[in-house]
């Protein structure tokens, strides 16, 4: 299990940025698997939308520990989990969850800045949830607890006001709390995220998205890490509602062949 969380870590300082294919059940980890990919990383949301839920954890955590223990048993790609803003309103609750997610041979997590409440996605004050990182980051070391945590800031998701120093002054004090990396979903312009990669010493790690750089003016920039989310999922399932619509339409089935 160390030999793989540590081989996990490497593959942040790698020339090449580490690409994570994101997955919400078996079929799709194994089809990473079998395209050559060096990990995969679970979309909270897909899992929770198969699942008949929202995102934004009102997916009960022993449904989704399950389907990350049937992921587990049978691929062999190190897999790290979206565990959203933690599965808890405290530190020692979510201690508890991630120490499971250890037991069952995960390699990393990310965890959110922001929290879903009432159906409405808040930004946490950024010195609380810094003094919670430093809480979970201490009380994971002293159980030996030996985890990649990737912290997820939201600024740009949710486009905070003066968003690139907010995210600027957000990161070097997550940096603070001895974290593996830091992931920024939906920034996308290159010169914003190269500022970034300049102020920091840890990883960054970006999402996809329509205006994305390319994957080889990422690296060239100093990105370490690139995500899918849940869009493939979103795609896939797009692409069922037009051929089963399709279906209805043409009287046959040969939109599938």
């Amino acid at each position: 299990m160390t030999t793989q969380i540590n081989k996990f870590k490497e593959l942040h300082y790698s020339e090449q940025p580490l690409l994570i294919g994101n997955v919400w059940n078996v079929q799709s980890a194994l089809i990473y698997q079998k395209s050559g990919y060096k990990a995969i990383g679970t979309s909270s949301a897909a899992i929770a939308h198969s699942l008949g839920y929202e995102d934004g954890e009102s997916m009960p955590f022993q449904d989704y520990l399950f389907i990350i223990k049937r992921i587990l048993e049978r691929n062999t790609l190190p897999l790290t989990v979206d565990l959203e803003s933690g599965y808890g309103n405290d530190v020692e609750t979510v201690f508890e969850n991630i120490s499971k997610l250890y037991e069952l041979g995960v390699v990393g997590i990310n965890i959110e800045d922001s929290r879903v409440i009432d159906g409405v996605r808040r930004i946490e004050d950024a010195l609380d949830f810094s003094s919670k990182l430093e809480d979970l980051v201490q009380i994971l070391s002293a159980n030996s607890v030996d985890i990649f945590i990737n912290v997820r800031s939201d600024t740009f998701l949710l486009g905070m006001s003066d968003v690139l120093a907010e995210t600027i002054e957000r990161v070097k004090l997550y940096e603070s709390k001895f974290i593996g990396g830091i992931f920024l979903p939906c920034i996308t312009n290159e010169n914003d995220i190269a500022t970034i990669v300049e102020k920091t010493t840890l990883p960054v790690n970006v999402m996809c998205m329509p205006d994305l750089p390319d994957f080889e003016r990422l690296k060239v920039i100093g990105v370490k890490r690139i995500s899918m989310g849940g869009f493939v999922n979103d795609y896939i399932y797009q692409k069922m509602e037009e051929v089963s619509a399709s279906f209805v339409r043409d009287n046959n089935f040969s939109a599938l062949f």
